[in-house]
């Protein structure tokens, strides 16, 4: 922003309302009378100012003040600001940016989708966070949390937590399920934010190159479970996810969520329609698909995420990982860890919407 311009005071006073200037007062005749021709001196009334006296100590004070207090900062910020968004459109446009081997855009992410994400995570579900420097500041880590809330915002809301509050700004890589990469549009999207196919090697190898990478082993069963079986959770599958752990030796991140079981009521399934249209499930809800598109708006519930003592792995042997029954302990340690938390939260949570 061009620094400010100082207007000088107009000479002409009765525009601004302000008093007609002081008559000029000379001096008596005598020893200081001048001759007929000659120019008496004036001398002004103490404290007032000829017009241009007066613009140029108005500049002068102004100048040696500066702009307003904040001005010069706010317009560097917006000027930063602008020049950043241009830069960033010019690298979309020429194609000068980069992705990974599994197609996230690391920019796209951090200046477009978390910005898209963020109102929603801090404005409508007012999202709390808790325990989120249990995930290690680098190396790989597994976040393991429950899953629920018909459609899966619960991953999306977690992504925002890891991102914004972890004190090393790291990105959370999900693991989601087929459907996913099958949809158009949202296909790409989840490449571009990191999400990648939920299947053992994937995630081995986002986790051996130190990424964190989140899974909700309930899948389908535990965000379309029904409504009077919320913050139940679900069987965590054959522990797979404790198998790849183990694998590259990473310590797993148990994560609660309270908040998301609230937001579509699920009270029926509709089968034949879900069969149909190629879904796990079609839910019934108190308002959808009764009021159409306003009954697919989620309820502003409040939601809490809190990320527990991590469990390391990096003490057990290469060959653990076939060990069916330490998979077994561990999926199942994990599970109660995360039940045990869900319950501390709901006795401690004052309302569902507050």
């Amino acid at each position: 922003m061009a620094d400010a311009k100082v207007i000088p005071f107009d000479d002409d006073r009765s525009r601004t309302g302000a008093a007609p200037r002081p008559a000029r007062r000379r001096p008596p005749l005598g020893g200081g009378a001048r001759r007929r021709g000659e120019t008496a001196p004036v001398s002004p009334l103490p404290g007032s100012y000829e017009p241009e006296e007066a613009g140029e100590a108005a500049s002068e004070a102004i100048g040696a003040a500066g702009p307003p207090e904040g001005a010069e900062s706010a317009g560097s910020a917006w000027e930063r600001r602008l020049a950043g968004g241009l830069a960033f459109l010019r690298r979309r446009v020429t194609g000068e940016y980069e992705v990974d081997e599994f197609g996230f855009d690391e920019e796209l992410t951090d200046q477009v989708l978390m910005s898209l994400l963020r109102p929603l995570y801090e404005k409508y579900f007012r999202v709390e966070v808790k325990g989120v420097e249990n995930i290690p500041s680098d190396g790989g880590a597994l976040v393991v949390a429950n899953h629920s809330g018909v459609l899966p915002l619960d991953g999306l809301m977690m992504q925002v937590a890891v991102h914004d509050h972890h004190p090393a700004g790291r990105h959370l890589r999900l693991l989601a399920a087929d459907l996913v990469f099958v949809l158009p549009v949202v296909n790409e999207l989840a490449r571009k934010a990191g999400h990648t196919l939920a299947c053992a090697e994937d995630a081995e190898r986002l986790l051996r190159r130190g990424e964190v990478v989140g899974v909700m082993p309930e899948g389908f069963k535990g965000i379309g479970k029904p409504f009077g079986e919320r913050y139940k959770l679900q069987r965590f599958g054959r522990g797979g996810f404790v198998s790849t752990a183990l694998r590259a030796g990473v310590p797993i991140v148990p994560c609660s969520i309270v908040g998301a079981e609230e937001i579509y009521p699920m009270v029926g399934n509709a089968k034949t329609l879900a069969r149909l249209l190629g879904f796990p499930y079609f839910p019934l809800t108190p308002t959808f698909p009764w009021l159409g598109p306003l009954g697919a708006l989620p309820l502003p519930t409040k939601w809490t995420i809190q990320f527990g003592e991590p469990i390391p792995t990096d003490g057990y042997p290469p060959e653990a990982a076939e060990d069916p029954m330490l998979m077994f302990n561990l999926t199942d340690q994990v599970r109660e860890q995360i039940q045990h938390t869900l319950y501390k939260l709901l006795v401690q949570r004052r309302s569902v919407f507050f």
